[in-house]
Parts: C-alpha cells; structure tokens; sequence
C-alpha cells in the first residue's frame, strides 16, 4: 500500500485540519500526505510534450508561452514545494487554503485572474468494492490549468491525456476553457461506471433478502447506503458548482464552452438521480428484509403450530391411559386396560385423529401457504427488476 493511499484510508484528515484551524488563509500541512508529483502538459493545434517537473520554477516558461499549459500535481504534501507553487502560479491565499485542506465541499470561486473549481473523483478501492472518493482542485488561469490530487497514482482523467495526443483532437485546438470542460467531464463521467456497480449489488441483494436473508445481508446494505450517500454528499453541490461556471461572466470562460458545460450539468443531474433512485431501493431493501424475516418466522411458526395441533390430541390420549388406574377397585378404572385389543385400537384412534387432522389443514390451505408466500416473495423481486 503506497503512502498516498495509507494517507486516504487512514487518516482522519477532517480532524486534523479542523484542530488548527487559525485565521482565513492559514495553511496547515497534513503530515502523512504525499509530497507533490508535477506533470506537465504543454500543446497547441501542431504537437504536444509531456514534461515531469522536479523544480516548481521550471514551469514558469512554459506559462508565458502561447501555448496551453496542463500542470498535474499529486499529492498534497511538501510545505516548501507547496508555497513555490503559490508563487508560481500567484495562487490566492483562500485558494490554497481550500486546495489544501481536503475535503472541501465542491464548489466554484473566481477570484482577479482565476477561477477555482473543487470537485471530487470516484473510484475504487483496491478490493474493487469500497468506495473511495479524491478531491480533485483546478486552478483555471489565461492559458494553463493547474490540477491538484489528493492521490498521485489515479484519477480518471487518462482519457483526456490521451485525447491530447491526437492531432485531430478538438482539444489541441481549443483553448484552455475547454479544457476544463473536459475535466470536468471526465469527473462526472467516471461516476457511472461506480453506479453500475451499486446497480449489481443491490440486484444481487433483493435475490438474496428473499432467499436466503442473514445478518450478513442487512449489514451489506446498510453499507450501500452510507456509500451511496457519500455519492450524493458528492454530486449534489458538483451540480451547484458547474452552473455557477455556466452563469459566471469571467472572461476566461467562453460562450461556446458554456453550452458544453450543459451538457455536464446534464450528466451531473442524471448521476444524482441514479443516486437518489438507488438510495431509494436500498432503502425499501431493508423493508424487504424485514418482511423476508417476518414470513420466514411465520411459516416456522405455523408448522409448529401444525404440528402442536396434531399432537395436542394424541398427547391427551396417551396421558389418560397412561394413568393406569386399578380396574379390580372399580369397573369405572379404565376397564379398558384389560382389553385384548386395547392397544391396537388406542394407536388406531390416534392414526385416524392425525390424519384427519391433517386433511382439515390441507383443506383450509395452511400447506399451501407456504409455497405461496415463497413465490409472491420472487415474484416480487422480478417486477422490481423489470
């Protein structure tokens, strides 16, 4: 496990910041975060070069160039790089302090000659079914776009460097806006994928809460809703914070690229309702899961039930003539103990009252039942499916 994701999984980086918060603007430096790792894209319309960045100064360059500049930093350690990088690309104080101090909620801020966009990526945990979110920080200038990550080692913006290698890529054509809508569109388009996966699991749960429902199962959705709340905790102000960039006035945004943006608010509003649709499933799952409970207790019920009431009768029986009182006192004693088929007609009697007593359930349509509830349960899942 890399020193990034130790930092993700086992810090509480909320805790820690909150104990020193200071004055707007203060900065404070996780110390188990990752120092910074600096990639730098630069491309216009003719090529691209991709150059790793060990000093924050070297980027200077390539910033005054007219060309546009894509600045990838990981991670959010290294204090002294960190105010460089400040320097570098005259970064707010604000700016750095919400870039920093992950989580923030997403959000849009302007501020003289930049806009900052906090967003949040999804994804995976390495065991491919825990949830994982990354804040991910664009800082939007004349011509370069500096993105800061939580984690150096995924995101899921691989699409768009790969779009940046082709010449006939409208990217490489366009200004440094539409780059940001390209980012922007990645994030959201990369909550799909974890939202097929959420869409699985809980089919794979309404099979199970009917047929074989456990504690196991209830602690299993329960978890789905955490996570799909932290989904929604996700995509509800990322929604907020793409129309601010639709409505703003800042010259760095054209027009053009505003009617792209719709199209990722679009998304974002198609990923909350996903959302809020499977929250609702997970929710009457655990409605369901009670009820699978209920009936299964019912039916084990009603079998004892059955089973008691045939018995009950037999039971009786078997106690009075198992009281064996004297008949040489008293014709009245039981003359029935001395009887040569005594016995024989006892156990028939109790046979004959069994089985009627079994024909009357049958007839009433107590075995019946339980094949019923079992298949309305199935059918139940099915037209939930479809």
């Amino acid at each position: 496990m890399t020193q990034s994701r130790r930092y993700t999984e086992s810090s509480s980086k909320t805790e820690f910041f909150n104990e020193r918060r200071g004055a707007p603007g203060d900065v404070h430096f996780h110390p188990d975060a990752p120092p910074p790792k600096i990639t730098l894209l630069d491309y216009n319309a003719s090529g691209v070069e991709q150059i790793d960045i060990h000093q924050p100064e070297d980027c200077i360059p390539y910033l005054d160039s007219e060309s546009i500049s894509w600045v990838d930093v990981g991670g959010l350690g290294g204090e002294e790089i960190w105010q460089r990088l400040k320097q570098v690309f005259n970064l707010h104080p604000l700016a750095l302090e919400d870039i920093i101090h992950a989580p923030q909620r997403p959000k849009m801020e302007e501020y003289e000659d930049q806009i900052v966009v906090i967003a949040r990526m999804v994804s995976l945990k390495q065991d491919g079914k825990s949830l994982m979110t990354e804040q991910i920080s664009l800082v939007v200038g004349e011509n370069y776009l500096l993105s800061v990550q939580e984690e150096p080692d995924y995101d899921c913006l691989e699409f768009v460097r790969e779009r940046l290698q082709s010449s006939r890529s409208q990217l490489r054509k366009s200004s440094v806006d539409y780059l940001l809508y390209s980012l922007i569109d990645a994030i959201i388009d990369g909550f799909f994928p974890i939202l097929e996966m959420y869409g699985e699991l809980i089919e794979d749960l309404e099979a199970e809460v009917v047929t074989s429902p456990s504690p196991q199962t209830l602690e299993r959705i329960y978890q789905i809703k955490r996570e799909l709340l932290e989904l929604r905790r996700a995509i509800w102000p990322q929604r907020d914070a793409i129309n601010a960039l639709i409505r703003d006035s800042s010259d760095l945004i054209s027009h053009d690229v505003r009617l792209y943006l719709r199209d990722c608010y679009d998304h974002a509003v198609q990923v909350l309702d996903i959302v809020e649709t499977y929250r609702e499933l997970a929710s009457s799952l655990t409605d369901i899961y009670l009820s699978s409970v209920s009936n299964r207790m019912n039916e084990v019920m009603k079998t004892l039930t059955i089973i008691s009431s045939i018995f009950i009768p037999l039971t009786f029986i078997a106690g009075i003539y198992g009281m064996n009182f004297n008949t040489e006192e008293s014709p009245l004693n039981m003359p029935e103990l001395n009887w040569y088929w005594g016995y024989t007609a006892t156990i028939g009697v109790m046979v004959i009252i069994a089985v009627g007593m079994i024909i009357f359930f049958w007839r009433r349509g107590w075995f019946k039942s339980f094949a019923a509830v079992r298949s309305n349960e199935q059918t139940s899942v099915k037209r939930r499916r479809d």
